[in-house]
């Protein structure tokens, strides 16, 4: 780490704390040529790249998770808190698994199965949409599955 004041390479950390809502480590840091202090951060590195329907990648973003599930969990008893709780959950799954990508057929499996415990009525919505249902025969049976008791 160069100093950005007099370009020296060697520091000292004075002090770390978490960053938690950036994923990010604030390390204050102390020059030891000029002894000025500055602050640097470290960000983890999240990217996950999801491969597509069509075959294409992008970057996993966490906000679009967020987005649908909301919407798959308006008028339900699942919370803006909840929500956001699951996305953490599955995100830190896939990141102590070390997956660098994942089909949106798998990342929707593990959303469903996750969801399906959360709450039935709002597995069926996300379900709707991500599973794309061609007729009602198979919402029925989705329906058939979620309403049959677990053993």
């Amino acid at each position: 780490m160069h100093c950005p004041f007099c370009s020296h390479f060697e520091s000292k950390v004075t002090d770390s704390r978490s960053a938690v809502e950036q994923n990010a480590i604030r390390r204050r840091r102390e020059c030891l040529h000029c002894q000025k202090r500055f602050t640097t951060f470290e960000i983890i590195d999240l990217t996950i790249q999801v491969r597509k329907r069509d075959g294409t990648y992008e970057d996993f973003q966490p906000s679009k998770l967020i987005q649908g599930l909301d919407a798959a969990c308006r008028h339900s008893r699942v919370s803006h808190e909840q929500v956001q709780a699951l996305v953490a959950s599955i995100i830190a799954d896939l990141m102590e698994s070390q997956v660098r990508e994942i089909k949106t057929t798998d990342l929707g499996a593990i959303v469903m199965k996750r969801l399906r415990e959360l709450d039935p009525i709002a597995f069926i919505r996300f379900a709707c949409v991500y599973q794309r249902f061609k007729n009602t025969e198979e919402l029925m049976d989705e329906l058939q599955k979620v309403t049959e008791p677990s053993i």
